[in-house]
């Protein structure tokens, strides 16, 4: 077996080397905040300069690529049964081309902080779907920790007015969307870790189902509806916009998948969603340092709440 294959594979879905790693599931939810932040602030610019139906489907093909170049280059087993195949091909119907796409249908109606927001809920969804589907209970601990972090990324991208400068009709469907994401996230999630719960399978193999099948679902939507422009056209007539959106596939659906499914198989699920929420606090000195946007005394404090939080899930 290869080296990569020895680390990503073996009992219960990893090999010794990552295996013996303490915390790994909480870890790798935390690295997938890490990730996810970074590829944010690089498909906001993308979006901008190419359209988000472009972005959101090129990120995933160009993800899907890197993987089926990534997985026979490493000798990565292909180890998979037809049911974990049914439990992440599902996942990723819901939990991305479903989730996401509402995601971004509230990006436009009601802007990035309201939309994370709403998402905020996406951990309490993730815990509840874990304990009717999997039966996963979480510690008076685990559940004080989901609870101090999600307060505290609500005050980081809470702000206060901002509802009211939205039309009633932005205002709902807008809400609506993200919430429909953050219950299709927490589903996903779900569907995941029962796809873990039937054997072994390489991260990055169960990152490429995922993909492979929410392609499946939003290239003939997109295809049907016309939505898509012509990618070899945009890109030639946009070349900064093609290498934004090719970054920001490493660091989302490529990387960022694959450790959310790592940390989805060795923590809890509704654990695993807190760390992965905490994207807007790690956002925070991104932005600053970046964009010298100025840190309001809120975000700061929302920022601590949030890490004692997740602090109290290490210790769970």
């Amino acid at each position: 077996m290869s080296v990569c294959g020895s680390i990503w594979t073996g009992s219960g879905g990893t090999g010794p080397i990552v295996s013996d790693i303490p915390f790994l599931g909480e870890i790798a939810g935390l690295l997938t905040a890490v990730c996810w932040s970074g590829s944010s602030l690089v498909f906001s610019t993308a979006t901008r300069r190419l359209g988000t139906v472009l972005v959101n489907i090129a990120r995933l093909v160009f993800a899907l690529i890197f993987l089926a170049i990534l997985i026979p280059a490493f000798g990565i087993p292909l180890q998979v049964s037809s049911t974990q195949i049914l439990y992440f091909a599902i996942s990723g119907v819901i939990g991305l081309a479903l989730g996401d796409s509402f995601l971004f249908r509230a990006y436009v109606h009601i802007g990035p902080r309201l939309s994370m927001l709403v998402m905020s809920i996406a951990p309490a969804v993730s815990a509840v779907c874990a304990w009717f589907i999997l039966g996963e209970y979480l510690s008076l601990l685990g559940i004080a920790g989901i609870i101090i972090t999600v307060v505290g990324v609500a005050l980081v991208v809470y702000e206060p007015g901002s509802q009211s400068r939205l039309p009633g009709s932005d205002l709902a469907v807008g809400i609506l969307s993200a919430g429909v994401a953050a219950v299709s996230q927490g589903v996903g999630l779900t569907f995941a870790k029962l796809a873990f719960m039937e054997g072994s399978v390489d991260g990055f193999v169960a990152a490429a189902i995922r993909i492979a099948s929410s392609l499946v679902v939003l290239l003939p939507i997109v295809l049907l509806f016309r939505r898509l422009p012509d990618p070899v056209k945009a890109f030639t007539n946009d070349v900064k916009g093609f290498w934004l959106t090719a970054l920001g596939s490493v660091l989302g659906p490529f990387i960022g998948i694959t450790l959310s499914l790592l940390a989805v198989q060795h923590t809890k699920v509704g654990i695993a969603a807190t760390l992965i929420a905490t994207v807007p606090i790690i956002m925070l000195p991104m932005v600053h340092f970046i964009y010298r946007e100025h840190l309001t005394a809120r975000s700061i404090v929302g920022a601590c709440i949030a890490v004692a939080g997740v602090a109290v899930l290490f210790l769970h």
